[in-house]
C-alpha cells in the first residue's frame, strides 16, 4: 500500500512540472509576439538578416526639392509621384530647339590690299579691325602688302583677335591701281589654291560699313551688288555709285560717264560694290573660264568683273528693297597715297 501511494505522488509532481513548463513557454511566446520585428532579438537569424539586406532594393536619390517639409529628400524607383519641370528648364529646351533650326552662317572672305605709300595705313587698319570685331563669325580677313623687313601690318593683325591670312609680294609698282589689282589677284589665287568657300568682298582701307551689310552679303548665292556712297572732302559732295534695282533685280547702273558700257578701261561697278561666291574660282567649266588662264597677271580680277556684268540672271541687288539703303561709304583721301587729286567722276577704282 505504501509503494502505490508514493508512485501516485510522483506522477502528480511530474504533471505539475509539465504544466508549469508549458505555461512558461506559452507566456514567453505570447509576449514575444508583441515585440517589434525591426529590432534584432535572440530569435533572429543573422543569415536571414544578411540575405534580406543583400536582395532588398536600394533607394536612388534624385536631386529634386520637395514641395513641403513633410516630404522626404530622397526619391526611389517605387515613387511614382510625377515630378514638375521648372519653367526655366522649359525655356532652355525651347531655345535648344530653335538653335537646331537655325541655318549656319556663311563665311565672309574680306580682302584688303594695302600700300606702303599710305601714311595712314596703320590707323586705317586698326579702324577697320574694330569694325570687323563686331561682325559675327565666321569671317576671314585676307590682308595683302609688299614684303618688307619690318611689317607694321603683321603686328596689327596679331592683336586684332580676328581670323586672318597675311599675304606678301616682292614686286615693285609705280602705278597705284595696277598694284592694287595685283594684290587682289594674289588674294584670289590664294582663295582658289586653298579652295576657301565663302563670299568674297574687296574692301579698301577707306571704306566705312554699316554692320547690317555683313548680314546681307552672307545671303549671296552667286553674285551680289549694292550702291555705295563716294565721299570727297575737297568736292564737298556725295556721289552714289552702283546698281539701280527693282526689288532684287538689277535693271541699270549709276553711270559716271555715258560711255562706260563701251569703254573697256572703265566699269560701272566699283571694286567694293560687289561680292561673289568663291566657288567660281575653282570651277572654270561651270563659269566659262578657260582652265589655261594663270593667276599671275590681272586675268583673275578681270574675269570676276566680267562675270559680274554678264551674269545678269545670277546677279542680285542688295538690300532686297530695291537697293534703297546705303550700307557702305568710301572716303577718298588724296593724301593717303602719293597720287594727285582726281575727281570722282574720272575714277573707276579706289
Amino acid at each position: 500500500m505504501g509503494s502505490v501511494e508514493i508512485r501516485s505522488k510522483k506522477k502528480v509532481q511530474l504533471y505539475k512540472k509539465a504544466i508549469v513548463h508549458f505555461l512558461l513557454c506559452f507566456v514567453m511566446g505570447f509576449f514575444t509576439g508583441f515585440a517589434p520585428t525591426g529590432k534584432s532579438s535572440i530569435f533572429s537569424s543573422p543569415v536571414f538578416a544578411t540575405n534580406r539586406s543583400a536582395f532588398s532594393p536600394q533607394p536612388i536619390e534624385v536631386f529634386q526639392k520637395p514641395k513641403t517639409e513633410s516630404e522626404g529628400f530622397n526619391r526611389t524607383l517605387w515613387d511614382e509621384t510625377p515630378v514638375e519641370i521648372p519653367n526655366e528648364g522649359g525655356k532652355i529646351l525651347e531655345e535648344e530647339k530653335e538653335d537646331e533650326n537655325l541655318v549656319p552662317r556663311g563665311l565672309i572672305i574680306f580682302v584688303t590690299p594695302t600700300s606702303m605709300k599710305d601714311r595712314f595705313r596703320g590707323v586705317s587698319l586698326r579702324r577697320l579691325a574694330n569694325t570687323l570685331r563686331l561682325v559675327p563669325p565666321p569671317m576671314l580677313w585676307v590682308v595683302v602688302e609688299q614684303k618688307s623687313d619690318f611689317s607694321e601690318v603683321s603686328e596689327i593683325l596679331r592683336k586684332t583677335g580676328i581670323m586672318y591670312r597675311h599675304l606678301v609680294f616682292k614686286e615693285n609698282f609705280t602705278d597705284f591701281e595696277f598694284e592694287m589689282d595685283h594684290q587682289r589677284n594674289l588674294a584670289l589665287n590664294h582663295i582658289e589654291h586653298h579652295r576657301l568657300s565663302g563670299i568674297v568682298h574687296f574692301a579698301g582701307l577707306s571704306n566705312f560699313y554699316d554692320l547690317s551689310f555683313f548680314d546681307e552679303i552672307r545671303a549671296i548665292e552667286v553674285f551680289g551688288t549694292w550702291p555705295m556712297a563716294l565721299l570727297s572732302p575737297n568736292m564737298k559732295k556725295v556721289i552714289i555709285e552702283g546698281p539701280v534695282c527693282d526689288s532684287l533685280e538689277v535693271v541699270g547702273w549709276h553711270l559716271k560717264k555715258m560711255n562706260n558700257l563701251t569703254d573697256t578701261k572703265m566699269s560701272p561697278v566699283h571694286i567694293s560694290s560687289f561680292a561673289f561666291n568663291s566657288s567660281i574660282l575653282w570651277d572654270p567649266e561651270r563659269w566659262g573660264r578657260p582652265s589655261s588662264v594663270q593667276d599671275t597677271t590681272q586675268d583673275a580680277i578681270k574675269f570676276v568683273k566680267k562675270e559680274v556684268l554678264e551674269e545678269e540672271t545670277k546677279l542680285i541687288g542688295i538690300p532686297s528693297d530695291g537697293c534703297s539703303k546705303i550700307m557702305l561709304w568710301n572716303l577718298y583721301n588724296p593724301t593717303a597715297n602719293n597720287r594727285p587729286p582726281i575727281t570722282l567722276l574720272d575714277r573707276s577704282q579706289s
